[in-house]
């Protein structure tokens, strides 16, 4: 799962890393005070609604939730989006056979029914799932959603020419062969030619799986395999106004500015027992500098964060000072990190990118992602906690959190000598340019990478085209991108679900690439070859922690942190609560107003 809150530009980053220093002292002091507990303004408490629900009982039907974000979403299609937010808020006007609980904390992590009437009907040894869809089920014309709808919603995964971007787990465990070209190619009359899927009748949809895989009902959750109305696929243009089978429905979209959902009217609260709908409308307003959203944040007039990665430093400074009682600290599925493209030289040799790795000053790193409260604790390896198989800072090959987390010369200038370049040698670090955070890092990066002898440049591009600029490896090779800077979490929670799409070869596309490094080891794929079929949770716990060696041995990442965040949520805000479905972001499906009027 992919983040989506982005840089902001180099005046803001200067600035961002005094406030940072800010930050540390204020953390250290607890900040707030009497906040802590909540206020008189009827905030609910720090932590309030980390892994547990804050003002549950005061939501209210009625009012206008209200969104500010730094970035807008990939895509609004549910095909093509892979922003961790998108997938949270999509759940609004899309709906999936399965879904993540509406639950705080690990239990949000847990499959439960949403369009289907029951988790599936496993048989023939883990590769035939059937499901049965729920009475009074439609779209928002009121016509029934059928399973040939959800077919087709899956089948789309398979168009990547045209809708390239989201997460094609489906496509590469229902096809492995490649043999299905997708509904716009597809030759048969119901343009429903996938031979993987069988719609028996309107309600019963089976799905065969050529191998058993033990994660597959996770992949059912992903917002990719919400269905689709085939006379309402605008392909290309559908995220500019999916067509809608959940409580709302889009009423106005201007890309970077502004999204207005209302109620669809033709949803139907007993067909859905998940979703609440306690808003009339819910609006996002989109901001290009992010200390303006924080801003506005402060001032009362938004509820929350749609990016859900945590304020930037100058308002979270102000916020743990002034308004502590309005902020959670989760720790989140991300992990934060450097990546090396090994198209670029000389990070084809893994000496060269070992050197960038004991070179790096870890604990600069982890105070420009905002400290151990607001960024984190130092990350020493690929796996985050989340993830079963993760072993946090106990393996730490590199000894980031230990001996070398102030960096290594000696050590580093011993790996250039080993890969060729004693003297050194120059390269360049993408980033994404309005959140002022990224680019602090990538800042704290090239301090340190000077040191050693490597001089780096800083290219910050637009964060709202990652796909078509670090997500293609041609453009990666022609900009010379040696380090790009990101950050992952679980699509599932699981090491296919976090690792599949950076670390397997299959994974390397000449758009909305993800496997930046370019891994192409054939004992990571084997070792991913055998967690699929692997039923028992302690063979895959096993497999996912070898998997994790592997990626550290091969120096493909220098990881910065495993993430914590300082997220706001108003004063109005209720039945709000973090959970580890959406990587320790507020769960947006039930949230609700105490206040509808305000």
């Amino acid at each position: 799962m992919t983040t989506q809150r982005t840089s902001g530009r180099r005046k803001q980053a200067l600035a961002a890393a005094v406030a940072v220093a800010a930050l540390l002292t204020t953390a250290a002091c607890g900040g707030g005070g009497d906040d802590d507990k909540g206020s008189s303004s009827g905030a609910a408490g720090f932590d309030a609604a980390n892994n547990k629900v804050a003002q549950a009982s005061a939501a209210k039907k009625g009012g206008t939730l209200k969104f500010g974000a730094a970035q807008d979403a990939d895509s609004w299609d549910t095909t093509r989006g892979y922003y961790g937010m998108m997938w949270n808020f999509a759940r609004y006007y899309s709906r999936q056979l399965v879904t993540n609980k509406a639950e705080p904390g690990a239990a949000g992590a847990e499959i439960t029914p949403d369009l289907a009437t029951a988790t599936a009907k496993v048989t023939d040894d883990g590769k035939t799932y059937t499901y049965t869809l729920r009475d009074g089920v439609t779209w928002e014309d009121g016509k029934p959603i059928t399973s040939k709808d959800v077919k087709y919603g899956i089948e789309r995964v398979w168009a990547q020419d045209v809708l390239s971007g989201g997460p094609t787990y489906l496509k590469d465990v229902l096809d492995p062969k490649g043999e299905y070209k997708g509904p716009y190619k597809d030759t048969s009359a119901d343009k429903l030619g996938l031979k993987a899927i069988d719609t028996p009748d309107d309600k019963t949809i089976v799905f065969h799986l050529p191998q058993a895989n033990s994660d597959f009902e996770e992949m059912l959750a992903l917002v990719s395999a919400s269905p689709v109305r085939q006379d309402m696929d605008t392909k290309a243009k559908y995220g500019l106004k999916p067509f809608s089978s959940g409580p709302y429905k889009f009423a106005s979209y201007s890309p970077g500015k502004d999204l207005k959902l209302v109620r669809n009217t033709s949803w139907k609260q007993a067909s859905d027992p998940l979703r609440k709908a306690y808003p009339d409308e819910i609006t996002i307003k989109f901001f290009s500098d992010a200390n303006q959203l924080d801003q506005r944040l402060l001032n009362g007039d938004l509820d929350l964060d749609l990016n859900q990665t945590g304020m930037s430093p100058q308002g979270r400074t102000t916020a743990l000072k002034q308004h502590k009682a309005n902020l959670d600290n989760p720790v989140s599925g991300y992990v934060r990190y450097a990546v090396f493209p090994q198209s670029v030289k000389p990070f084809d040799n893994v000496e060269c990118r070992k050197a960038v790795i004991l070179g790096a000053d870890h604990v600069s790193l982890q105070t420009a992602r905002g400290g151990p409260v607001a960024g984190g604790d130092i990350g020493t390896n690929m796996l985050p906690p989340s993830v079963p198989g993760a072993e946090g800072q106990k393996y730490d090959p590199y000894k980031l959190a230990g001996d070398n987390k102030n960096g290594n010369v000696a050590d580093a200038k011993a790996a250039l000598k080993a890969c060729g370049q004693p003297n050194g040698f120059k390269t360049t670090i993408a980033v994404r340019n309005n959140k002022p955070v990224e680019v602090a890092t990538a800042q704290s990066l090239q301090a340190s990478l000077k040191k050693i002898g490597i001089t780096a440049e800083i290219d910050q591009y637009d964060g709202s085209q990652t796909a078509g600029i670090i997500g293609s490896p041609s453009n990666v090779k022609t900009k010379g991108y040696g380090i790009i800077i990101m950050g992952w979490g679980p699509d599932f929670p699981s090491v296919q679900g976090f690792g599949l799409p950076l670390w397997n070869s299959k994974y390397i596309a000449q758009s909305g690439n993800n496997n930046y490094a370019l891994i192409n080891d054939k004992t990571i794929d084997g070792l991913f070859s055998s967690y699929v079929t692997t039923l028992d949770d302690a063979g895959k716990t096993k497999i996912a922690t070898e998997i994790n060696h592997k990626v550290m041995e091969g120096a493909y990442y220098l990881p910065f942190v495993f993430e914590r965040f300082i997220n706001w949520r108003s004063d109005n805000l209720a039945n709000v609560y973090t959970t580890d479905g959406y990587s320790g972001q507020y769960d947006f499906v039930n949230l609700g107003l105490k206040n509808p009027k305000k």
